[in-house]
């Protein structure tokens, strides 16, 4: 007997990763995060891993983040910058080398623009930056998805009087051009048009700013990023969602206080190892634990963490 339509939209109902099954990067062995701090810091690669083993992907692909602090594609600082940027093409090769990812997702933006108004030329340097990221990555034999910076929250910061205006000598990240989220939108919005120059773009600047919206609305100081630019557990919530929609995964499933820590704690080990065993120059960057170490550590705490995600399914 052939099943009703009603019992086929049960059945999908029941199983959101169904239309997630063609989306190439949860068939990937190895996803690599690249990015600066927002990536670094773990959150929104955290929550997708602990997501897509709540909806129960299977094969599971291995989720590497490889976030750099400060970093950049234009390999660009601000003057008054305690060290000079790094720049992801000076570890690129390493990285695909070591890690040997099937797909690598990359979010750079935010330090591009060096926190100065517009210019073409640094322009031209993010273009020329993103566009080497294209080459290198499929050169790797790599899917590729770039991602939009997220926004630049300019209140916290003007209520401060941390920001400046234009025609200004000189800016830096504790001294922010105030329209600077201008440029990060300007980049964004070129980066969506190289959609037919890669896998998949991701536009996180339009759910972060619709979020922050709907949440002035009720209350008015309400931010995500203290700093304008680092964002906290609800900001990596929302660039986790708009990650797992465009991978197919529209539901989001709740997880206890215990499991989003021990999540947390898996990601921070193999995050710190795996920037040391790739290597970078970016000085004050904490040494991780020795590769082999590092992997014992997270198969320790995969102990607690599955049976744990296996029981809040």
């Amino acid at each position: 007997m052939k099943p009703t339509l009603g019992l086929f939209v049960l059945f999908i109902l029941m199983n959101p990763l169904n239309a997630a099954e063609e989306a190439f990067p949860l068939k990937a062995k190895r996803i690599l995060f690249l990015g600066d701090s927002i990536t670094a810091a773990g959150g929104f690669v955290n929550m997708i891993e602990l997501q897509l083993r709540l909806h129960g992907v299977d094969p599971m692909p291995e989720l590497v983040n490889a976030g750099l602090p400060s970093e950049t594609c234009t390999g660009l600082s601000e003057p008054d910058h305690p060290f000079p940027r790094p720049d992801v093409h000076e570890r690129l090769d390493r990285a695909l080398a070591a890690v040997k990812p099937d797909v690598v997702v990359a979010c750079y933006g935010m330090n591009d623009g060096i926190y100065f108004p517009f210019s073409e030329e640094r322009f031209q340097k993010y273009q020329q930056g993103i566009n080497r990221l294209i080459e290198k990555v499929h050169a790797s034999g790599a899917k590729l998805v770039l991602m939009t910076p997220p926004p630049f929250d300019a209140m916290p910061l003007k209520a401060a009087g941390k920001l400046l205006p234009a025609g200004q000598e000189k800016y830096a990240w504790f001294a922010v051009y105030e329209n600077y989220d201008q440029v990060i939108q300007k980049y964004g919005e070129w980066l969506l048009e190289q959609k037919d120059r890669t896998e998949m773009v991701i536009d996180l600047y339009t759910p972060s700013m619709a979020f922050w919206k709907q949440q002035r609305e009720k209350d008015p100081n309400f931010t995500v990023a203290p700093d304008g630019v680092h964002c906290n557990s609800e900001g990596h919530r929302t660039i986790a969602e708009a990650v797992l929609k465009a991978w197919g995964v529209e539901s989001w499933r709740p997880a206890s206080a215990e499991i989003i820590q021990l999540a947390n704690q898996k990601g921070t080990v193999l995050h710190d190892s795996w920037l040391s065993r790739i290597g970078h120059k970016r000085p004050g960057t904490a040494e991780g634990l020795p590769f082999e170490k590092a992997v014992e550590k997270a198969a320790e705490i995969d102990k607690q963490l599955l049976p744990m995600i296996d029981n809040a399914r």
